[in-house]
């Protein structure tokens, strides 16, 4: 497999916009300095010149009110993409999204079907301040009625993108905040997913599983290919958390009879957890060890001068599988 050079995730996520916008005439764009300044991160850049402010809409310093205001417009038949800064804003919202946006499919018996999309910046890795670094994706993804979906590349961000403003209800998409410019993509296996929501399996082996999912993705392969050939290590990248694409990582640990569960937000009460859960309910058999959680403690996101210890890195991934497979 070689090294595959594409668009970065930011640049991604722009085409896919431009697109969206030219393709749909009922789909607009808002959120706090996404217009002149084209996002905190540049995400929306030279949109609002191409399309208008009318398509592309700066909004007040108010999470709330864009995710109250994306949903009154998604229920009046437009198709909102709204914009959070960065992902510990998005409490102030939790309100809107979990008892308005996520209740609307059962509220009007599914009469209604508004597609509506959040995007958040999400995740360390670049030294950020207080509420700035935060992973707070399993918060969403047990609320019936949103779908999660978390990318590790400007292709799967331009897959989910696309499928989510037609899907008919509300979907979060987190976006890791370290791989808006990064433009060299790891080797990965030519596996396209099974569904719009299935995960991928990027890398094949036979020793042991990694499931994992967003910027750490990238983590777990250098951490797979250093292993090799010691460690034949499978890793699939989940893509979305909700739903959960569990046939998929039963399958690889049928393969392989190991799990371990990678991600950057918190290990207690995380998406490992439910993994975990699930394996051990439906695919105990094919296991030869018990599954296990690599994570971040249960606790706030450290200051900048401390975020080297508390993110998971290559060699803590290494260190795991080793003991799993010794």
């Amino acid at each position: 497999m070689s090294t595959v050079r594409s668009a970065s995730l930011a640049e991604s996520i722009n085409t896919t916009l431009a697109d969206l916008l030219e393709q749909e005439p009922r789909l607009l764009l808002l959120g706090e300095d996404i217009g002149r300044l084209g996002g905190v991160f540049r995400v929306t850049r030279g949109l609002r010149e191409r399309f208008g402010e009318d398509r592309v809409r700066d909004a007040l310093l108010a999470e709330s009110t864009i995710v109250g205001q994306a949903v009154g417009m998604a229920m009046s038949g437009l198709v909102p993409v709204c914009e959070i800064q960065f992902d510990g804003f998005t409490y102030p919202a939790v309100n809107q999204l979990v008892t308005q946006a996520a209740r609307i499919g059962g509220r009007w018996n599914g009469q209604v079907s508004p597609s509506l999309v959040v995007r958040i910046p999400t995740g360390g890795g670049f030294r950020g301040v207080e509420h700035h670094s935060e992973s707070n994706e399993a918060l969403f993804a047990r609320v019936p009625g949103i779908s999660v979906a978390c990318p590790s590349t400007g292709e799967d961000a331009d897959h989910i993108l696309r499928y989510a403003v037609t899907l008919g209800s509300p979907v979060v998409m987190y976006e890791p905040i370290r791989l808006y410019w990064q433009r060299n993509t790891p080797a990965r296996a030519p596996e396209p997913a099974r569904s719009p929501t299935a995960a991928r399996v990027v890398r094949r082996g036979t020793d042991l599983t990694i499931a994992t999912y967003g910027a750490i993705t990238h983590e777990v392969l250098e951490a797979a290919h250093a292993l090799d050939p010691d460690v034949d290590v499978e890793v699939v990248d989940l893509r979305w958390v909700a739903p959960l694409d569990m046939n998929t990582v039963l399958r690889s640990v049928a393969r392989t009879g190991r799990l371990l569960i990678v991600h950057e937000g918190s290990k207690d009460v995380g998406i490992g957890a439910e993994i975990a859960a699930a394996v051990a309910e439906r695919g105990f058999d094919a296991l030869r060890g018990p599954v296990r959680r690599l994570a971040p403690d249960r606790r706030p996101y450290p200051p900048a001068d401390f975020e080297k210890g508390y993110l998971i890195g290559v060699q803590e991934i290494k260190d795991e599988v080793l003991v799993m497979t010794k």
